[in-house]
């Protein structure tokens, strides 16, 4: 006799070999592992202004670059039609070989998201074609998917803004903001649903969102927000300082609450659009999301010291980062790892966050 699962949210009963809960989850945390490489290259990207070399959005011929020297100057031609060029790369005196530096973040960029939807899509329809994929668990599946595949339109979106006549020399901080959000909130996904597979493979039921726990996902969103605008609005380095310098942290500009604020809009489009009032906030509301931290990881201690290690580890490593980017004028490798480090902390948060809503066999 073939042993069965039985009945799950009201499926027919499935041999229990045919259902590999483990080799699923392996497989999302494996497609995790590559959001958090796809966005450490996006910070790259941002860092080193390339997210707008590529003036086209083609999915399919777009993967491979250009590989003769008249499509280079073809590229290059239509790179220089952009307000980014027109206004700060030509007149700095952009040649075609810094063209190709720029060229080749956003490809790599592009193509890591290609891979990724591959990664996702070919695993999924062997694991549907199998039959090994639990019951209820399909929807959840799919839903990733299309997240995927909608973060490729809002990347489009995002790079659209900044090739309008009117556009200055950079993307919506709004529209960067969404593109950086739904990654993230795809990576949290991922981790979540791995973790269910594996307490599936334990006999034990999916885990459930407690109160605390949705608080402190929403107070991280709300931080990654705000550190999505100060990337956006290049307002790490309205502090002013360097390395070391007290003027830059804690203070900004010699003060605590920095000058020049802009409140005439509004105190509501100050808080969105003003680029010292953005990063006040973002530097100090970093401290309301270090406080739940500690509360969740201390909670967690006890059934689950890895993922209590984990958030206690990401977000020290995430304070000492953000100081050292703004110290160092936002140096190139400290603000990526700063990007780094933020992905990783939404993993660990997720972990968390799941352990605390576990539910027993």
């Amino acid at each position: 006799m073939v042993a069965t699962t039985g009945r799950i949210d009201g499926a027919p009963a499935i041999p229990a070999r045919a259902l590999r809960p483990i080799a699923v989850s392996n497989w999302l945390l494996v497609i995790a592992a590559l959001v958090v490489l796809i966005v450490t290259v996006g910070g790259i990207t941002r860092l080193t202004e390339s997210g707008l070399s590529i003036t086209e959005w083609k999915p399919v011929t777009g993967a491979l670059p250009p590989l003769t020297d008249a499509q280079w100057q073809a590229e290059f031609a239509a790179y220089q039609r952009i307000p980014q060029y027109i206004e700060v790369n030509g007149p700095a005196g952009m040649t075609l070989a810094d063209y190709k530096f720029i060229y080749f973040w956003e490809w790599l960029h592009r193509l890591l998201g290609r891979a990724i939807g591959l990664a996702f899509a070919l695993p999924l329809a062997w694991f549907w074609i199998r039959g090994a994929i639990p019951a209820g668990y399909k929807p959840r599946l799919v839903a990733l998917l299309a997240l995927g595949g909608l973060q490729g339109v809002i990347g489009w979106w995002m790079v659209s803004s900044g090739l309008s006549a009117d556009a200055g020399d950079r993307v919506s901080h709004f529209r960067l903001a969404t593109h950086l959000l739904v990654a993230l909130f795809t990576l949290g996904g991922l981790i979540w649903t791995a973790l269910d597979l594996r307490a599936l493979a334990r006999g034990e039921e999916e885990a459930r969102l407690t109160g605390f726990g949705a608080l402190v996902l929403i107070i991280l969103t709300i931080q990654l927000f705000f550190g999505a605008q100060v990337a956006g609005m290049r307002s790490g380095v309205v502090a002013g300082g360097g390395w070391f310098s007290w003027d830059s942290w804690p203070l900004m500009q010699g003060s605590f609450f920095p000058e020049g604020v802009y409140w005439a809009g509004g105190v509501l489009q100050a808080f969105l659009t003003d680029p010292f009032l953005v990063h006040f906030v973002h530097r100090w509301g970093a401290w309301v999301v270090v406080a739940l931290l500690v509360v969740l990881a201390r909670r967690i201690r006890r059934p689950a010291r890895k993922a209590s290690v984990a958030i206690h580890s990401a977000f020290g490593i995430q304070i000492l980062l953000g100081i050292a980017t703004v110290w160092s004028g936002v140096a190139l490798w400290l603000a990526v790892a700063h990007q780094l480090v933020g992905a990783l902390l939404v993993a660990a948060v997720a972990w968390g966050v799941h352990v605390l809503g576990r539910r027993p066999a």
